[in-house]
């Protein structure tokens, strides 16, 4: 992009580089539809007034990569924005040699064989001005709270979430490693380290074999860490804030640009999060819906359970978003501190029937720390960590957001068609 397509003024003369999106080449004229990142533009050339560019438009092919100078002018008959540029010169950067048609109407597996190809589609680069947006946002929003951004290791001696598979590492110079599933020791470490409220977005790994619209072995969580906590009411709290701030602005900026080209609706939230119980809950699905599960089952929530609780929230508080707490302490991490009841102080944040956080008030006290890994065996596992807390620590929590789940959820798509490069248990690949 030499210039902003979306921006250039009548009868002003600039030089244009992009995508040749569409090329018309009758015998008297050819029509050529540039586009970059901020838009499309018709060129118009008049073949018997410009000779000179015959035997260049023999060779251009669709998605080259052309730099053109021309003067912009307006033109009714032109279906772009009622505008057009008229060259001076042309050149072609690269020609594009296709191997098959890309588009929207593809398979989606091909399209992520030739994601290069499929990113240019203006669908596509909207999802991530968005993403980008969104990002900004909830940073600009935390950093205004005194929050500030860390960057945590992704290789690490440890598990960090016990209830999720990890990928291991064999060979780590002669030693074992993981991947991270998330920055939690490391936030935590940062609390202990007097640095009192922290962010970090960056890649996370879940060693899990789904094959869902949802899941992915690599996302980028959004993650956050704050001292101050006196219970997860707290952590709630914030979390709701953030994101009714972060889609307040997402609406002014792009939501009529969401609702024309996704067909769904940024709903900005008026009111408090409503907060359940989950065994209040299954109560509630089972009188409203007749969904059930076993005994065994009531200390967690599975994915057709949250769509149910999706229904539930809007019929019962008229709210997208639910907050759901009293989960069983052998479906919570060790580190989740506990309230007087012995259940874990946390909570799950259910977004359009899919669960977007797991956040906490976090365990600070050593000794209770060190108990609680060593019921859930891990006490070895995680002796490094132990160690951040034997020094004193503030009380403290924080949640993590899948960013690519959030944006999944915003648009309606899918988590491949979210992800930049998607990876998932099939695919490693661009």
């Amino acid at each position: 992009m030499l210039t902003n397509i979306s921006k250039l003024k009548i009868n002003s003369t600039k030089t244009i580089q992009g995508f040749v999106e569409n090329i018309r080449n009758k015998p008297n004229i050819c029509f050529l539809v540039i586009k970059d990142v901020t838009g499309l533009l018709q060129i118009t050339i008049l073949k018997e007034k410009n000779p000179r560019f015959n035997e260049l438009l023999e060779k251009l092919t669709s998605q080259s990569v052309i730099t053109v100078k021309g003067k912009l002018i307006s033109n009714p008959n032109v279906k772009l924005n009622g505008v057009e540029l008229v060259p001076e010169w042309i050149r072609i950067e690269t020609i594009a040699h296709l191997p098959l048609p890309i588009d929207e109407n593809s398979l989606l597996d091909q399209r992520l064989d030739y994601r290069w190809l499929d990113l240019r589609s203006t669908k596509n680069q909207l999802i991530y001005q968005i993403q980008s947006y969104m990002v900004m946002k909830m940073k600009e929003w935390l950093f205004k709270k005194g929050f500030i951004e860390i960057h945590t290791p992704e290789l690490i001696s440890a598990a960090s979430e016990s209830g999720s598979e990890v990928f291991a590492i064999e060979n780590y110079f002669g030693r074992k490693a993981y991947l991270a599933q998330s920055p939690q020791f490391y936030k935590q470490m940062a609390i202990a380290g007097g640095l009192e409220k922290v962010v970090v977005v960056q890649p996370v790994f879940r060693a899990e074999n789904s094959k869902t619209a949802k899941h992915a072995t690599e996302f980028t969580g959004f993650d956050l860490e704050f001292n101050g906590v006196k219970s997860c009411k707290d952590v709630m709290k914030l979390e709701e804030k953030l994101l009714t701030y972060m889609l307040s602005c997402v609406s002014k900026k792009y939501g009529q640009q969401i609702k024309d080209v996704f067909k769904k609706e940024v709903i900005v939230p008026t009111k408090a999060f409503p907060i359940m119980d989950l065994q209040d809950v299954y109560k509630e699905l089972e009188t409203k819906y007749g969904y059930t599960v076993s005994e065994s089952e009531k200390g967690d929530i599975n994915s057709e359970g949250e769509r149910y609780v999706e229904k539930l929230a809007m019929e019962k508080y008229n709210s997208e978003f639910m907050f759901i707490t009293g989960y069983s302490k052998e479906h919570r991490p060790f580190y989740h501190a506990r309230n007087a009841k012995g259940q874990p102080d946390g909570y799950d944040l259910i977004w359009r029937g899919v669960e977007i956080t797991s956040g906490a008030r976090r365990e600070h006290r050593y000794e209770v720390l060190k108990k609680q890994a060593i019921e859930k065996g891990l006490e070895k596992d995680v002796q490094f960590y132990l160690e951040f807390f034997k020094y004193g620590c503030a009380p403290h929590g924080g949640f993590g957001v899948g960013l690519d789940r959030l944006t999944m959820l915003l648009l309606g798509i899918t988590i491949k068609e979210v992800e930049f490069a998607y990876r998932g248990p099939e695919r490693l690949n661009p």
